[in-house]
C-alpha cells in the first residue's frame, strides 16, 4: 500500500492499493479542508482501506499545518474514536454542535 497524496487538481486525497484508488473528496479554504466524502471502491471494502487512508489524510495534514472540517461520517467517526486527531478540527468544539 502506497502513502496517501494530495491530487489538488481533482481536490482529493487517494491512496492506492490493490490495483484500485480510495478517495476523500475535499473542498480547500485557505489552510482549512472540508473533507466531504470518501470512497473505498466495492471490490476492496472492508479491508481497512477507508480507515487507513483517513489516518494518512489526517498525518498529511497535520505535517502541512492544516485544518479539518469532518463533513464526512466516515471521517467524523473516526475523529470521534481516535481523540489525538480533533486537535486538527478548524472548529474544536464542531462535535458538540453537530450532535455528536
Amino acid at each position: 500500500m502506497e502513502a496517501v497524496r494530495d491530487n489538488p487538481a481533482l481536490s482529493r486525497f487517494e491512496l492506492e492499493a490493490e490495483g484500485v484508488t480510495s478517495f476523500i473528496d475535499y473542498v480547500r479554504e485557505g489552510a482549512t479542508l472540508a473533507l466531504t466524502h470518501e470512497r473505498v471502491p466495492d471490490e476492496v471494502s472492508g479491508r481497512g482501506l477507508g480507515t487507513a487512508l483517513v489516518k494518512g489524510t489526517l498525518e498529511l495534514m497535520r505535517s502541512r499545518g492544516e485544518k479539518v472540517v469532518p463533513i464526512c461520517p466516515f471521517v467524523a467517526a473516526y475523529m470521534l474514536k481516535h481523540k489525538d486527531t480533533q486537535d486538527l478540527l478548524a472548529d474544536p468544539h464542531y462535535f458538540d454542535r453537530h450532535g455528536h
